[in-house]
């Protein structure tokens, strides 16, 4: 048998109760750093309840972007999974409906409303 491997997939969407600042640009600063540890909790307790739950194995926020006007901040995340190598490729239509179902219609994460049109999971 040969070992699972590490397999990745992005996560995106945009935080609407969240203004952009320019510190959030800077990935040594304390407000990125802040905000990154609280979004990987959030993201990491979500996908441990979806159907790759089992095999999930984190996700790490990559960056923190200006929304669509200045009270949103656009949210870019890697999740990391262990896949069987005769596994099936990730169902990202299902990990949508779970993400979507898991925050009220995308309205909802934790303390931060969603922009209902922004969520992105990409294999």
């Amino acid at each position: 048998t040969t070992a699972a491997a590490l397999d990745r997939f992005t996560v995106n969407f945009t935080i609407t109760n969240l203004p952009y600042t320019s510190d959030l640009e800077n990935h040594d600063s304390a407000k990125f750093r802040s905000t990154q540890r609280v979004m990987n909790m959030m993201l990491d307790r979500l996908m441990k309840k979806s159907t790759i739950g089992p095999d999930f194995q984190g996700c790490e926020t990559t960056g923190l972007r200006p929304g669509s006007d200045r009270d949103q901040t656009r949210v870019d995340a890697v999740c990391t999974y262990s896949k069987e190598p005769s596994g099936a490729p990730l169902d990202r239509v299902g990990l949508y409906q779970q993400v979507s179902n898991k925050t009220r219609g995308i309205s909802q994460l934790g303390p931060y409303s969603l922009d209902r049109n922004s969520l992105y999971v990409n294999g």
